[in-house]
């Protein structure tokens, strides 16, 4: 598949600070890309660069092939984005609003700005100055999405909605994946990343840490296994990988790093009666592959 967003040693320094070091990414047509990183970790400061509002010291991110800086006007055609802080008109209204973003963008498809004034259950006459930050929130996730760009860039697209709303934006992301649209998504709502993404990108502290598929970070946490006995439960907390062993009557809860071969070998010599095994969840396999590096 062609990449539509493609970085190359890509670095990003302010003085001193290096907010981006040697970030390599390749973002495929089609795809919704997660963005993952604790607070600092400079996920704004690549999207900056993506958008064309940041120089980069080195490296290059090229989006459809051009050179995100210098061909930022060109590239901003095929794209749409929703930052994470932004101050509207607060004289406009909402629907004035829209229709500004709209003249900006230059293509939008009208019937499905309605749709999506309906299903956000915007009321676009109001002021924006009346607007709650959720409301306001609305009215730039419908700006971007009423576009149907080829490329959607959102810098935590659902801060201020409520849980309806969150659904609403989950749909529409589906919606836009369903077309073919590429979205590179930067959340910190696990959740949300966990049901949209086919893939994530992991940043730490400027750096790109792990790329993959959400079953192939897997590895970085543990699995869980909840096994129930007939009889007496054996220790089990020696074995490779096990951790967070812990014992209630007839009944162990542990952890698992890596392969479970043994452990099932062992439990195979016990009278199990259940054994359940759930693997890690995409937040904590981020919370554990943080804790680790702290």
């Amino acid at each position: 598949m062609d990449a539509v967003i493609e970085t190359t040693n890509l670095t990003k320094r302010y003085g001193r600070t290096t907010a981006l070091k040697d970030c390599s990414l390749s973002v495929r047509r089609g795809e919704v890309m997660g963005f993952l990183g604790p607070n600092g970790a400079g996920k704004s400061t690549m999207i900056n660069v993506l958008l064309g509002f940041a120089r980069p010291t080195s490296g290059v991110a090229t989006i459809f092939g051009e050179n995100s800086t210098r061909r930022a006007a060109r590239v901003h055609r095929r794209l749409a984005a929703v930052p994470s802080d932004v101050t509207l008109w607060p004289n406009l209204t909402g629907g004035e609003t829209l229709d500004l973003f709209a003249n900006l963008h230059g293509a939008v498809d009208s019937a499905y700005r309605d749709l999506l004034t309906h299903r956000f259950e915007l009321d676009p006459t109001m002021k924006v100055r009346a607007y709650s930050k959720g409301n306001r929130q609305k009215v730039l996730l419908i700006g971007a999405l009423m576009t149907r760009a080829d490329l959607l860039i959102l810098d935590e697209p659902t801060t201020g909605l409520d849980p309806l709303m969150e659904q609403a934006f989950r749909s529409s992301i589906a919606e836009a994946a369903n077309r073919g649209q590429t979205v590179f998504l930067s959340s910190h709502i696990m959740s949300e990343v966990e049901a949209l993404c086919d893939r994530v990108a992991i940043l730490r502290s400027g750096e790109l840490i792990e790329v993959g598929a959400l079953h192939e970070l897997h590895h970085l946490g543990g699995r869980h296994l909840d096994v129930r006995f007939n009889g007496i439960v054996p220790d089990l907390s020696r074995l490779p990988g096990v951790a967070n062993f812990t014992v209630q009557a007839n009944r162990a809860r542990f952890e698992v790093r890596g392969a479970l071969h043994p452990i099932l070998d062992a439990l195979a010599a016990s009278d199990v009666i259940t054994l359940d095994v759930r693997e890690p969840s995409l937040e904590e396999v981020f919370l554990e592959h943080y804790g680790e590096r702290s």
